[in-house]
């Protein structure tokens, strides 16, 4: 502390850092263009987990294998669909024993980027995301001695992880890896706004390319929704009416920016009637711009980043308009044959 500077000071100056440091805060006045939204040319993956097509493979039967649940009935397919956008489709997802979860299904596109997982982001890695849905109570339900167990007793899979790691050993890591190298492997298609980026002006309309200008302009979505995967994977109270602390059940209550923040979703391959939010509170585009449009709940924890604005209806349709342009189409995978 320097000489000075009063205690009280010192602590308000170190939670306002906190919050910053943890929420992620963008800066007003900074300029985008639309090299900021260049998709990247390879699929990036951790040192510790090189990504191989013999872990993928793998992790592609686990991912579709129900018997990686207590009663053989869900599978990680189950909640991420390939039909369904790589999530349910549910406002709330219907876990093991029909115990429904508190909080949607968010896609598992384009996860390879992504630095923190889970809407509250306890999961720092997909390695580490991998493991919750199975042994989580409302999800798979099940434990992992008994997974690795009953893995252990399927022949199929001995040449699979042979394949992917050298021998037919089966352990916790062996399992996370392989699930999080065939999750990496699933990346959102091009789309019309892709198009554009790359130089094609007849990729998308006059009216989306104005829904562009509001979104990086007056509406400021930008702010959050940045990159070429449009979220800046941090947490924000938007100011829903709800009573999920979220991310702030996570870290200390001083750390006010962080009561009831969720990660920002990727708008990239939504789901045109929703479900939207964390609660799948919203089924519309047009609900979910007119929230944000009126700010939310003002309360302590609401993100900087929410400040009132107002368009007029064609305005609105723009902005709408723009978003579809994010849509590259189902990413469509071959449901693999169950090894035996």
């Amino acid at each position: 502390m320097e000489m000075g500077t009063r205690p009280g000071h010192c602590l308000m100056g170190l939670l306002l850092v906190m919050n910053m440091a943890v929420t992620g805060i963008s800066h007003a006045g900074e300029t985008v263009s639309k090299n900021d939204f260049l998709r990247p040319e390879g699929i990036p993956s951790p040192s510790s987990n090189p990504l191989t097509e013999d872990k993928a493979n793998l992790g592609k039967a686990l991912f579709f294998d129900t018997r990686l649940s207590r009663d053989n009935n869900m599978s990680c397919a189950t909640c991420h669909a390939p039909d369904k956008r790589w999530s349910d489709g549910r406002l709330r997802p219907l876990g093991s024993e029909h115990v429904t979860n508190a909080r949607r299904t968010p896609t598992v596109l384009n996860s390879a980027w992504l630095s923190a997982f889970m809407w509250d982001g306890r999961a720092g890695s997909l390695e580490a995301q991998a493991v919750l849905p199975i042994t989580t109570p409302h999800e798979m339900n099940f434990d992992l001695p008994s997974v690795i167990a009953r893995l252990e007793s399927i022949q199929g899979y001995r040449p699979l992880f042979t394949k992917a790691f050298g021998d037919a050993a089966v352990n916790k890591k062996r399992i996370t890896e392989a699930l999080a190298s065939f999750e990496r492997t699933l990346v959102s298609n091009t789309a019309p706004f892709d198009r554009w980026v790359a130089g094609d002006e007849s990729a998308i309309s006059e009216r989306s390319k104005h829904g562009f200008k509001l979104f990086t302009g007056k509406a400021q979505c930008v702010s959050c929704h940045k990159s070429w995967r449009f979220t800046d994977d941090s947490f924000h109270d938007i100011g829903l009416l709800t009573d999920d602390f979220g991310r702030g059940a996570k870290v200390p209550p001083q750390v006010t920016l962080m009561q009831y923040a969720f990660k920002t979703p990727s708008l990239r391959d939504l789901p045109i009637n929703g479900p939207y939010m964390h609660d799948g509170s919203m089924s519309s585009l047009e609900e979910t711009i007119k929230h944000y449009e009126k700010g939310g709940l003002d309360r302590k924890s609401r993100s900087l980043e929410m400040k009132p604005f107002e368009l007029t209806d064609a305005e609105r349709l723009s902005l709408i308009e723009f978003v579809k342009t994010l849509d590259g189409g189902p990413l469509r995978v071959d449901y693999p044959k169950m090894p035996e």
